[in-house]
């Protein structure tokens, strides 16, 4: 079912093109998109894939986990791998090694702070929440995306600016991907 939401997505890079910058919430509105079932674990799968086929200086454990990832996962992203469905233990068994590998905080005067040492396994850690059904609010598939477009800039901070340009029209493929799909069954 076609919606408007590509199209507002659309709308951010326009306006990082017109202004450097946007907000990262300006990418709430994919929270009424994610609440059609079956989006959030072919977005989770889909980011999954994505960040461990990321080529890097990742390596040790970290590394050996990206593989494992892109083991199971495979590198598949042709449009008959939207809704491709994995092994769900062998993703539940991933997703735990992968959390418990960066497992360590920081106790900082506000809390408890989590150290990311290796931020694509973030992201696939995640993505496989996504996808196993661990995580299932449209609200985690917001936080997924945030996470994974997101970039630091000096001038403007954390948030929607240049290299999200490329992650944002990745996104909008993706959503008219799984729209398209969606149609077809």
């Amino acid at each position: 079912m076609r919606t408007a939401v590509p199209e507002k997505i659309l709308r951010i890079i326009a306006d990082i093109d017109a202004k450097g910058n946007a907000s990262l919430t300006r990418l709430t509105v994919l929270k009424k998109w994610f609440e059609r079932p079956g989006r959030l674990p072919a977005f989770g799968l889909w980011i999954a894939r994505r960040a461990a086929g990321r080529k890097g200086k990742t390596k040790d454990e970290a590394g050996a986990l990206l593989d494992e990832t892109r083991a199971l996962l495979g590198t598949a992203s042709t449009r008959d791998s939207v809704f491709q469905q994995i092994d769900r233990k062998a993703a539940i068994r991933l997703h735990g090694r992968a959390k418990a590998f960066q497992q360590e905080f920081q106790n900082q005067s506000w809390g408890p702070v989590r150290i990311i040492p290796c931020w694509p396994l973030l992201l696939v850690e995640q993505g496989l929440a996504l996808h196993a059904g661990l995580d299932q609010h449209p609200s985690d598939g917001y936080k997924l995306a945030t996470d994974w477009t997101q970039n630091y800039d000096p001038i403007h901070g954390n948030g929607l600016n240049g290299p999200s340009r490329g992650k944002l029209h990745e996104l909008v493929r993706f959503m008219f991907s799984v729209e398209a799909l969606e149609d077809e069954r």
